[in-house]
């Protein structure tokens, strides 16, 4: 009956549970089962880190504005007896744009002709007599004062004889035509416009932190939607006495040569300033991997191992970012590829 028991099936379970304890323990290999798995190279694109000009540029937006311009108006309410031009004409200067009528301002001005004559006449008559003391010199001093008042009734008609005239008071090429033959004008209404574009003024904020760098004759680089990859380059006439205390920022002019007359007044130019031109190591802003507060790149030694490396970062530009520390030139940093990549990684180059 005890032996029996002592062969139960729970005891025979503990046994063959310590039998395989022992064999593993005691007498299996450690290592034995195991396989080394080699690690996959991972495929990377390089570029060779280098000391290469780097363009310190300020960029902003700006209008373009006419160098003269005016809004053509009348002085005078009358109506438009001719009209002298036409819509985008160019203009010279002293050309008549537009006749008013002007009648009655002729009549004024040939009797009051007629009658400075005549008071000539009568001044000249009594000089000769009062030489033979056959005038008085009160006589003299009256008539001497009647031409005087003629003259100044003159020039105040000839006046309002040349506001039924609009001329075009400097260079430029016209805008389109309000008016026609017939028309009543009033003072202020608008004829046309007037504007001299060569060369154009170019205004434009820049920001008051790069005020410094900011003086007169600096070159300026300016891009239009209208002309892709086309450049226009002028030059800082001027810089405006005050700070924007809004926006903190302060308006510059520049002029632009315009002697193909592409650029028209008002409108939007992208402006490239030039700040400074310095030697700096430049790489892609996608080799940049930023962890934490802390920026690093990955570079690859003469093993393809990956070195996960602590970089210094300076000015940016779209696309490209300046090294100040951390890099040497020659070294070779990876610029695509470094989602697999870590510390100690071995790495298959591809170029491009």
């Amino acid at each position: 009956m005890a032996a029996r028991n002592l062969f139960n099936p729970i005891t025979i379970i503990l046994v063959l549970v310590a039998a395989a304890a022992a064999y593993f323990f005691g007498f299996a290999d450690p290592n034995a089962g195991k396989e080394e798995r080699p690690q996959n190279a991972v495929p990377v694109r390089v570029q060779t880190a280098q000391i290469s000009e780097f363009r310190d540029v300020i960029e902003a937006l700006g209008t373009a504005q006419a160098n003269e311009s005016i809004v053509v108006t009348a002085q005078a309410q009358d109506i438009v007896m001719a009209v002298h031009f036409d819509d985008g004409d160019v203009a010279e200067a002293g050309d008549v744009l537009v006749e008013l009528d002007s009648r009655e301002e002729n009549a004024v001005v040939q009797e009051l002709k007629f009658r400075l004559a005549e008071a000539n006449r009568q001044y000249q008559r009594l000089v000769d007599l009062r030489r033979q003391n056959a005038a008085s010199q009160q006589q003299l001093e009256a008539q001497d004062v009647l031409v005087k008042e003629i003259i100044a009734e003159l020039e105040v008609a000839e006046t309002r004889l040349a506001q039924k005239r609009i001329v075009a008071p400097f260079d430029g090429r016209l805008g389109i035509r309000h008016v026609s033959v017939g028309s009543l004008v009033s003072p202020g209404e608008q004829i046309t416009t007037l504007d001299d574009v060569t060369p154009m003024k170019l205004d434009f904020n820049v920001p008051e932190l790069f005020f410094a760098s900011l003086r007169v004759g600096q070159t300026v680089a300016a891009r239009s939607g209208a002309y892709p990859g086309e450049e226009f380059l002028g030059e800082i006439r001027s810089i405006d006495s005050r700070v924007d205390p809004l926006t903190r920022s302060i308006l510059v002019r520049a002029t632009l040569p315009n002697d193909d007359n592409k650029l028209r007044p008002g409108m939007l130019l992208r402006v490239n300033l030039l700040r400074s031109v310095d030697e700096a190591m430049i790489l892609p802003e996608k080799a940049i991997v930023p962890i934490n507060d802390r920026t690093y790149v990955y570079v690859i030694d003469e093993n393809n191992i990956a070195h996960q490396t602590l970089v210094t970062l300076g000015r940016r530009k779209p696309g490209i970012v300046e090294v100040i520390d951390g890099i040497q030139p020659g070294d070779k940093i990876v610029t695509e590829g470094m989602v697999r990549l870590r510390d100690g990684v071995a790495v298959t180059v591809r170029e491009g």
